[in-house]
């Protein structure tokens, strides 16, 4: 699905909730939906406060908030660092950078099957699961070959 059509459709999904489309709105979405590397509010603050000098990182986590009680967003913690946000696409995993941070999405839909077997075995009703790998990414791991 393109980002036109992604934002077309996260814009009707607010709609529906009864939730006001401002300008602020409609670009922190936008971002989002642009975004591949799961910024923080703070990110998201600076990328827009040239277009929006009145707004706040308050602002921005308020809408982000909103976004995430409509189901647009998920927030992600990982350790200690900054809540990052994900525009919800498809179902996907986030291996994520011990050095840097970063955080890559990958897709693997043979995972599913964990939820019917966790069911199946505890008699748990499962309504979803989260996976995180760890490790290095190559601009890091290039770094620490040349300092080493």
């Amino acid at each position: 699905m393109s980002d036109e059509s992604q934002l077309k459709e996260a814009i009707s999904t607010l709609k529906e909730t009864g939730v006001r489309i401002t300008p602020q709105r409609h670009a922190i979405l936008e971002f989002l939906i642009e975004s591949m590397a799961h910024p923080t509010a703070d990110d998201i603050y600076k990328a827009l406060e040239g277009k929006f000098p009145n707004m706040s990182v308050a602002t921005v986590y308020n809408n982000l908030r909103v976004f995430r009680e409509v189901g647009l967003v998920k927030e992600l913690t990982y350790g200690d660092a900054s809540s990052r946000f994900d525009f919800v696409t498809t179902e996907h995993y986030h291996v994520i950078c011990d050095s840097c941070g970063k955080i890559v999405d990958f897709h693997y839909p043979g995972l599913d099957e964990v939820e019917h077997l966790a069911s199946h075995v505890t008699g748990f009703k499962v309504n979803s699961h989260r996976m995180e790998i760890y490790g290095t990414c190559p601009e890091c791991s290039k770094i620490n070959k040349e300092t080493h």
